[in-house]
């Protein structure tokens, strides 16, 4: 599998979907995705590798049949979008969410859904950035 393609993933009905290439045939990407659901562990779709079982040859395409599956066999739907303020930093997905008027994250690298996230709260979205940035970056200046 390649890398997690955040910077392509959707919000839809209380799930992201979350684009990656599959496969590379004649130089041509084949496209799957994965699914976070708003409701995690309590949903049968979080974290599941594409449960229609059927791949796209392209992004759009891709997303298409992934909304498709979700509209067909869901038994979860949401109107809220708790994956509104969704960030890409160094291929990382970063989602924060505020709750009692403070805010924390959910952090998954590029080829995992496994959140990585440190358990702190913030007083701000961007304090909470700013923590997520430098923590980040102190990590890639340590690896290079």
């Amino acid at each position: 599998m390649s890398r997690l393609l955040y910077e392509n993933s959707i919000s839809y009905k209380g799930y992201l979907i979350i684009p990656f290439v599959f496969a590379t045939i004649d130089n041509h990407d084949i496209y799957s995705y994965k699914l976070l659901s708003e409701i995690a562990h309590k949903n049968q779709f979080h974290k599941v590798e594409n449960p229609a079982k059927i791949f796209g040859g392209s992004l759009e395409n891709l997303i298409e049949i992934a909304k498709e599956h979700i509209d067909q066999h869901s038994d979860f739907v949401s109107h809220r979008d708790i994956f509104k303020f969704r960030y890409v930093y160094r291929n990382n997905l970063i989602i924060v969410f505020r709750e009692a008027g403070k805010y924390f994250y959910d952090h998954y690298s590029p080829d995992s859904l496994n959140n990585i996230a440190a358990p702190k709260l913030f007083s701000s979205e961007y304090e909470c950035l700013r923590w997520i940035k430098q923590g980040m970056d102190g990590l890639h200046t340590r690896q290079n």
